[in-house]
């Protein structure tokens, strides 16, 4: 149960991470209404050095296979995350993948004239923040729409590889999103109180 009347605190607080999904296809104009939420996030210099790759069908199937192979690769732990994450791909009717283009990168290095070394660090940064707020931006308008998601990012360990799949070798991975409707309800874990979160400085 929410704390919150005004809807937008009310669907931050309610969204969940969800992982397995039921076979209902996700409607074209929720799926199109979640991408316009994505691409309305705040953006270093408004570069939106962002790109949404959208993944349904044979390539989502093939998506999973590469995630799940991989897995053997890794320490236990971390295969177990790859290995639930294939499955998560899997059992979603769509995936969305975001990744950040590098214009970021070319236009500030142009702009503040820094070293390449430093320029790289300060506007690859910028870049993955942008992405982030894209992201959450992107889960929340899901959850409104009474969609759930989950925000897969234990596929940075082969990150090269998803990348080269969804054909943007010049771009960076930031995150892969499977989106559908839950297959089972989450209640979410526990947050720290605020108070254990929160500096004053005055």
């Amino acid at each position: 149960m929410s704390n919150y009347v005004n809807e937008t605190l009310n669907n931050i607080e309610m969204r969940r991470s969800i992982r397995s999904f039921t076979g209902q296809p996700v409607q074209e104009g929720d799926l199109t209404a979640i991408l316009e939420a994505a691409n309305q996030a705040p953006s270093a210099h408004n570069q939106q050095a962002w790109r949404f790759v959208v993944v349904r069908g044979e390539k989502k199937t093939e998506l999973a296979s590469l995630v799940s192979s991989r897995a053997a690769d890794f320490p236990k732990a971390s295969s177990a995350l790859l290995r639930m994450a294939a499955r998560s791909i899997k059992s979603a009717p769509v995936v969305v993948a975001v990744v950040n283009t590098g214009e970021l990168i070319n236009h500030g290095t142009n702009l503040f004239k820094l070293n390449a070394e430093q320029s790289l660090d300060f506007f690859r940064t910028m870049e993955i923040q942008s992405s982030a707020a894209a992201v959450q931006n992107m889960l929340l308008a899901a959850s409104s729409l009474g969609l759930s998601t989950v925000w897969l990012g234990v596929l940075f360990l082969i990150k090269e590889e998803v990348v080269e799949f969804f054909g943007e070798p010049e771009g960076e991975f930031m995150a892969v999103i499977p989106v559908g409707y839950a297959a089972k309800e989450s209640q979410g874990p526990g947050k720290r109180p605020l108070e254990m979160q929160v500096r004053v400085l005055e």
